[in-house]
């Protein structure tokens, strides 16, 4: 562990789980709660994409990313030409497979959460006490869902510090440059240092021992 090799895969895979965390609050928390209270056909679309990587496999999904972001891709083809940006093989691409992998434990929870009939009556007594929508949402709704959001964070972000199949796709596994943490261990293992991978996997066995006990606390402070 004390290899000068094994500390970009561990700063990259910090790097990405905290992006993904800031992506999960600011774009996964809005979708959950559209999902929650719209029930229209785009938003049946929209849950149905966000919990896709629940359901397909982590590579096949990969590979469809690649073929939709690489440079000859509908999307990726647009942002190269425009912008001069390659997301394919890069850490970007890194940080975009870890977010899209833990979207779904994001997503779901928070949505139930909003859906809750207890949350809806406690909004709907603030409007008729003339709270504005925002005032409700600040004052009422946050503070209600709140353990809520947390858990999910930590569940989103441990599947994206964990996160493989899309990484490998869309990353491409570049040493020293989209080699997180846990392809580090398939990389060990497939060169036969198994020192080294069964060191990686106590750090991140070190990390799921400690999500999982705040997810406790989260859990034992809402049963209060």
């Amino acid at each position: 562990m004390t290899d000068t090799d094994l500390l970009f895969p561990i700063t990259l895979t910090l790097q990405a789980a905290f992006s993904s965390l800031v992506l999960f609050a600011v774009i996964g928390v809005p979708l959950a709660l559209y999902t929650a209270r719209s029930k229209t056909r785009l938003s049946r679309a929209v849950l149905f994409i966000a919990t896709l990587p629940l359901i397909f496999p982590p590579v096949a999904l990969g590979y469809l990313l690649l073929l939709l972001l690489g440079i000859n891709g509908p999307v990726g083809s647009v942002l190269h030409n425009a912008f001069g940006t390659r997301i394919v093989f890069s850490q970007t691409a890194v940080t975009l497979a870890a977010f899209i992998a833990g979207l779904p434990l994001v997503i779901r929870p928070v949505k139930e959460a909003f859906e809750s009939k207890t949350l809806l009556d406690l909004e709907c007594a603030a409007r008729v006490c003339g709270a504005t929508p925002m005032t409700t949402f600040l004052r009422v709704t946050l503070p209600t869902v709140r353990n809520a959001v947390l858990s999910a964070f930590l569940l989103g972000t441990a599947r994206a510090s964990g996160e493989v199949g899309i990484t490998m796709m869309l990353g491409g596994n570049v040493s020293d440059k989209t080699n997180t943490l846990s392809l580090e261990i398939y990389n060990a293992v497939g060169r036969g240092d198994f020192d080294t991978a069964t060191a990686l996997c106590a750090v991140l066995a070190a990390v799921a021992l400690v999500l999982y006990a705040a997810l406790e606390l989260l859990r034992r402070r809402s049963d209060v």
